[in-house]
């Protein structure tokens, strides 16, 4: 059971460890997402917004390339929130209220999509997108949450 908590314990950390790191390199990566999708589709709602985004970051990026440093700290939140995951890696039974706290941080990306999305123009169909990250972050943790709890209640020898 352990072990099973373990890999899935470790598909979320890599998961919040690469959105972490995709956030500091906003500007190429949405520059070549936006040239790949052109070349597939060029008239897509899809394809309009992510060359409507990389033009954002581009004149950003030429004009107030500090603005970036926003980004750097939302990947250090990332890195910390792993930091702080390992202690459930090493010893889940005890700080299985971590999971409990990544559920509801999951949970908690839904109206924060929709409502900061609104706000900012965000098409609908791209709160989705975002949405989707803290459903499938949330996968791991509720079996996480499962196996703490049978571990648990596992007969010590």
């Amino acid at each position: 059971m352990r072990q099973s908590l373990r890999r899935w314990l470790g598909i979320f950390l890599v998961g919040l460890i690469l959105s972490g790191a995709t956030a500091m390199i906003l500007p190429p990566e949405v520059h070549w997402l936006a040239e790949q999708w052109a070349t597939m589709d060029k008239t897509s709602a899809l394809a309009h917004w992510l060359q409507k985004v990389d033009n954002a970051l581009q004149a950003t990026q030429k004009t107030a390339p500090f603005l970036y440093y926003g980004t750097d700290w939302l990947a250090f939140g990332h890195f910390m929130l792993a930091l702080v995951f390992f202690w459930a890696w090493r010893e889940p039974v005890r700080y299985r209220g971590l999971f409990d706290f990544g559920l509801l941080a999951c949970l908690s990306v839904l109206p924060f999509a929709f409502l900061c999305g609104a706000l900012r123009d965000i098409p609908w169909w791209w709160r989705l997108v975002d949405c989707s990250f803290g459903i499938l972050g949330a996968i791991p943790l509720w079996f996480c949450r499962r196996l703490a709890s049978r571990l648990e209640n596992e007969p010590r020898l």
